[in-house]
């Protein structure tokens, strides 16, 4: 991965994005993205993502000067590339907090929104301003922003591209914490490390069942949550959690993460 890379320690996994100047996301980005995404997936030492920017900028959109001579029939073949990128990092089946510092702009905002949980720096500046280049938004954020803080906010902030600063951000749903830009990292590898422990296949499957749930109606989501606790009835974690819950109270309980 040229622009991309991962750290591992004790369990959590820091994704950091490093394309000088403001981390735009060009085509090898996005490769990177889903090669990373792919590696975080299979790999049994992770059990949590932060995803980081840096201490300046999380990304400040897409390369435009990568796109400016792309005709339609250019973003017919790439299109998906831009989109698969973001929907790569929101499928890996662990818990995922994006760790926002300074801007998070286009496709620097869309990768934000595909992460379970944002944690933002007071400065921290989001926005689509796609719009405001003649084309809208490309990598979900026409759909993932929407299904965050609602349909009616989010056409205000695509239809004007607007920037939104950290306090609104939280006030609206768009982020769900704002700390000072110093500790942003810090705080979300801590969040991040509570899932060391953690029972992995049922955090795993109570993901699957909250992602793949909101996009379907309530009886295909209930049969979702359905499958899904019956299936984690087969792991090794489920017995250890129910005997210790048993016989020594909750909150007892060491996993195995199988």
């Amino acid at each position: 991965m040229e622009f991309v890379s991962i750290d591992v320690t004790d369990g959590v996994a820091v994704l950091r994005l490093d394309r000088p100047k403001m981390n735009a996301i060009s085509v090898q980005v996005q490769s990177d993205l889903r090669e990373a995404a792919a590696e975080l997936t299979e790999r049994d030492d992770v059990r949590a993502v932060v995803v980081w920017g840096g201490e300046r900028v999380f990304a400040a959109g897409n390369d435009v000067k990568e796109m400016a001579d792309m005709t339609y029939s250019d973003m017919v073949k790439v299109s998906a590339s831009v989109s698969s990128a973001t929907t790569a990092i929101a499928r890996i089946p662990k818990p995922v907090v994006a760790a926002v510092n300074g801007y998070a702009l286009g496709g620097g905002c869309e990768l934000a929104l595909a992460a379970d949980l944002r944690f933002a720096a007071e400065d921290a500046v989001f926005g689509q301003p796609e719009v405001l280049l003649g084309i809208i938004p490309g990598a979900g954020g026409t759909q993932r922003l929407s299904r965050l803080v609602g349909t009616s906010r989010a056409k205000d902030i695509i239809f004007t591209g607007r920037f939104v600063k950290a306090d609104e951000a939280l006030r609206i749903g768009m982020v769900d914490r704002v700390v000072p830009a110093g500790k942003v990292l810090e705080e979300s590898v801590a969040w991040a490390a509570q899932f060391r422990g953690a029972a992995a296949l049922a955090v795993r499957a109570a993901k699957e069942c909250i992602d793949r749930g909101s996009e379907v109606d309530l009886d295909t989501g209930l049969e979702i949550e359905r499958q899904q606790f019956a299936g984690v009835f087969a792991t090794e974690d489920r017995t250890r959690g129910i005997t210790s819950f048993v016989e020594d109270g909750p909150g007892k309980a060491t996993f195995v993460g199988r």
